[in-house]
């Protein structure tokens, strides 16, 4: 497989470009009760249950550091509405993984649908 090396890149059918290192090093959206299980990814080898409402996301390709910045999102579990709030849970980044947690009135909660991005570099 070939590297290609750019500063910038434009999707076609853009007009904007943006800088290669605002681009997502990974992503993950996944169903977090029952099985917890990957609906799609890029860059994310796993998941862990690892209570009600908490998870751990392991990465394919590590980040160099844990200074990397998460995005976290969910829909609440009872009405699938945006209602729910997904923190990260602390103690647990890693260059290899990073955890959160999803709760619901302050109650750590299992979530139909959580959404996660990770902006950082890559080792």
């Amino acid at each position: 497989m070939s590297t290609i090396k750019v500063d910038s890149i434009q999707a076609t059918g853009e007009t904007a470009s943006r800088g290669v290192s605002g681009v997502a090093a990974a992503w993950v959206n996944f169903n977090g009760t029952g099985t917890v299980a990957i609906r799609d990814s890029m860059n994310v080898a796993s998941l862990t249950d690892v209570s009600s409402g908490v998870y751990k996301v392991n990465f394919s390709n590590n980040f160099t550091t844990d200074e990397y910045s998460v995005t976290v999102g969910s829909a609440n579990s009872s009405s699938n509405n945006n209602t729910g709030n997904s923190l990260g849970y602390g103690g647990v980044y890693s260059a290899s993984q990073y955890g959160i947690a999803h709760f619901e009135t302050a109650t750590e909660t299992d979530s139909a649908t959580i959404n996660n991005s990770v902006h950082g570099d890559l080792a």
